[in-house]
């Protein structure tokens, strides 16, 4: 394990898997469903980032719910542990196994189907394998709307989004990933199917189950099917990146916004100069939408269901008498309205290609926190004086959704500095950083979980009696500890 994870690894089983367990998954999935070869496992048992990388006795990839439920009972009968994976795109190493991993990793990418659309409900039933991006664009072609929305849309999973209660750019009007969802259908530890597939916007028999499972991170059960919620399809949209007098000038922008839309805003990103340089320097085809001396930029996004009328002012009429004013009230620096789909998708490719350009950057540290939007500018003067304290020549790029009070803290290693040297430094960074969030009433993680690499933080700053719930539900329902164990809690 690398030293930039958790101070040492939990307890977890370690039962093998034997010749007749082998063949037994065999036997239920099929040839194409098992992988036990070295190669082929790999992409399985490493994370994204390419920091961690895990061991697994087998990569099993069920086809259907019965299958995923064959396998989770052998496995429970023989204490062999498992780890769930959508489409492997986590930052916080949830579905990555620890290299004392012995059990299997279950693969749901084989679960791709859409099984039901209800346009006239404005519902969708989905298996846990489909792609993001794939619901996106089915959801369009009916005419509708799926508003959950991420750099990784295009290879995340809905049932990984949905494990990691994802977030994205849309949170702001429409929720986190778990305001998205109606029912569920989930195999527990033990084998059993829960089937709470259910498109109710109204059930009130008592606990709402589907909720134990949304943002568990694979360590409660295993989620195959979803009904997820839709809105309408957006007729009109406006989207402009401004150049922005500060972090305060964002909020306040942002504040009148809601007003000037007619309550039809639905992103508000908030970039760093050094993160948009960043993309420019490691992303291909990407350009720069507005020159400017500034350090900071907002990308404002207005969208309506409402089609433009002949003769009425649409949306992007709106946003040009807006900004005048904002850049009258001086706000506002600069700004530049996107005039075509290619300039609009361009503003978007940046905002969500900061992770792959950092990754291309080099070594760096990156913290999800949330904190009150109203304290955002706040913790952002504090956490880069906390931070350069204790490292001077670290170069900062924060960003985030300002609308719903998430920044990605984050950082890259000061010029020619390797990661072995940063992480000399990232206990201490670490501890200002969460120390701080936590003197603001903000949380240590927004939208990425906790996964493998915030156990420690999660142990130290959440209360006993609130780990002490956690570990009591977690028991109850995988008293062996065989489901992602290792995961979000230490037992």
């Amino acid at each position: 394990m690398p030293a930039a994870g958790p101070s040492s690894e939990p307890i977890i089983p370690t039962a093998p898997l034997t010749a007749r367990m082998r063949d037994s998954l065999r036997a239920i999935v099929g040839e194409k469903g098992f992988i036990e070869d070295e190669h082929g496992k790999q992409p399985f048992v490493t994370d994204w980032r390419g920091l961690l990388v895990g061991q697994a006795g087998a990569v099993v990839r069920p086809g259907s719910t019965e299958e995923v439920a064959a396998v989770v009972r052998l496995c429970h009968e023989h204490g062999v542990a498992i780890v769930p994976q959508g489409g492997n795109t986590g930052l916080m190493g949830g579905a990555t196994p620890w290299p004392a991993h012995t059990g299997i990793v279950l693969s749901l990418g084989r679960m791709n189907r859409v099984l039901d659309i209800d346009a006239t409900g404005y519902t969708m039933t989905v298996e846990a394998g489909c792609v993001l991006q794939s619901l996106q664009e089915t959801a369009s072609r009916h005419d509708r709307f799926l508003p959950l929305s991420l750099g990784a849309q295009g290879s995340c999973m809905i049932g990984g989004n949905l494990s990691t209660n994802a977030g994205g750019v849309q949170v702001l009007r429409y929720g986190n990933a778990r305001n998205l969802v109606l029912g569920l259908e989930v195999v527990l530890p033990n084998g059993e199917v829960w089937d709470g597939l259910r498109a109710l916007k109204k059930d009130n028999t008592g606990y709402d189950l589907k909720h134990l499972f949304m943002g568990a991170e694979g360590t409660l059960g295993i989620i195959t099917k979803a009904v997820l919620k839709l809105w309408p399809a957006p007729k009109d949209v406006c989207t402009a990146w401004l150049a922005i007098r500060d972090p305060r000038a964002a909020l306040e922008i942002l504040s009148d916004a809601h007003s000037a839309s007619e309550d039809n805003v639905g992103s508000c990103e908030l970039m760093s100069r050094a993160a948009v340089d960043m993309v420019l320097r490691h992303i291909p085809g990407t350009q720069d939408p507005l020159k400017a001396d500034t350090p900071w930029y907002l990308l404002l996004e207005w969208s309506s269901s409402r089609a433009r009328q002949d003769g009425a002012a649409g949306i992007a009429e709106k946003m040009e008498q807006f900004l005048g004013d904002q850049l009258e009230a001086g706000r506002v620096l600069d700004a530049v309205i996107a005039q075509t789909g290619n300039q609009s998708r361009n503003m978007w490719h940046i905002r969500e290609s900061v992770a792959q350009a950092s990754r291309a950057e080099g070594p760096g540290l990156s913290y999800d926190v949330s904190v009150a939007i109203s304290r955002i500018p706040e913790f952002i003067d504090l956490g880069l004086k906390a931070v350069r304290d204790i490292l001077p020549s670290i170069r900062p790029y924060p960003l985030g959704h300002i609308g719903d009070g998430n920044l990605h803290f984050s950082f890259m290693a000061p010029d020619g500095m390797d990661q072995q040297t940063l992480t000399q430094y990232k206990n201490a960074i670490t501890r200002a950083v969460n120390d701080l969030i936590t003197s603001m009433d903000g949380s240590i993680s927004a939208e990425h979980g906790i996964g493998i690499d915030k156990l420690d933080e999660l142990s130290h700053y959440r209360s006993k009696t609130e780990l002490d719930i956690m570990r009591t539900i977690k028991r109850a329902l995988d008293p062996e500890n065989i489901m992602n164990p290792g995961k979000v809690l230490r037992l």
